[in-house]
Formats: structure tokens, C-alpha cells, sequence
């Protein structure tokens, strides 16, 4: 009897934990704000879903998110703060130089997110990166 017991104990412990996930409680539109009735914690396991609910509220849906499906984290990031066809500045930044330039956005963007833009006296397309104050930074320190 004290063999079985043990038995079945080294077996549950073999016996991997419910895993819980987030998930979406009602279909949510694209460029949605996620809000705490927005999401839940559901048992289940999903590579690349989010976990937490802090990690959803507050951010913007990219996608389409439908009811009971997990959040998964390419899924939202953060609200976008340039709309598409937006002008805005355009930095160049290379140690002490700095030139700044109009560009015409040619997507959404959040804070920190790679942004193509126009710029619009050479017509040339160039990616940079946005800053908390809104403009695009391109060049050797692009990231914010």
C-alpha cells in the first residue's frame, strides 16, 4: 500500500502544473485600448501568450482579439501616437549633428515602435524609431 501511495506520488509530481493564460473576455477590435474587463486568466497553455492581466491593460490591440482566444504578445503593444499620413518631424541624429526634417507617417506607431516615413523635400523613404515626444529618429542612435 505505502509502495502504491509512493508510486503515485512520484507520478503526479512527473505530472507538469495547470498552466494559466490571458485570453480575451469579448471580441475586441483592432486599435482598441485594453481595459481590466477586457481580459482574464484562463487555464490552459499557449506558446508566446501573455500571463498576466498588467501586462494587457493599457495596451492597444494591433489585431482583432476574439473572445475566450489567448493574448499573445505580438498581438497588442503600445497606443499609438501617430496616425497614418501624420506629418512629423523627422530627427537625424549622428553624435553632434542634428537635422531635422517634415515626414509623412506612413503607418500607426506607438512609443518606441519603427515607423516608415516620407520625408517630404527628397521624397526618399527612410524607417526611424518614434520618440515619447512624437517625432522619428533616424541614425546611428535610433532607439529612444
Amino acid at each position: 500500500m505505502i509502495r502504491a501511495m509512493l508510486l503515485l506520488g512520484a507520478l503526479c509530481a512527473a505530472c507538469p502544473a495547470p498552466a494559466e493564460m490571458l485570453v480575451a473576455t469579448r471580441t475586441i477590435r483592432g486599435q482598441t485600448i485594453l481595459g481590466p474587463a477586457d481580459v482574464a486568466v484562463a487555464e490552459g497553455e499557449m506558446p508566446g501568450a501573455l500571463i498576466d492581466p498588467a501586462e494587457a491593460i493599457g495596451q492597444e490591440a494591433r489585431v482583432n482579439l476574439y473572445a475566450g482566444r489567448p493574448i499573445l504578445a505580438g498581438d497588442i503593444g503600445a497606443p499609438a501616437i501617430i496616425e497614418r499620413n501624420q506629418i512629423v518631424t523627422l530627427l537625424y541624429r549622428n553624435g553632434a549633428v542634428n537635422i531635422a526634417a517634415d515626414a509623412r507617417a506612413l503607418d500607426r506607431a506607438g512609443v518606441g515602435d519603427a515607423l516608415r516615413v516620407m520625408n517630404l523635400a527628397s521624397r526618399n523613404t527612410v524607417t526611424g524609431y518614434v520618440a515619447p515626444d512624437g517625432t522619428v529618429t533616424v541614425g546611428a542612435s535610433t532607439r529612444p
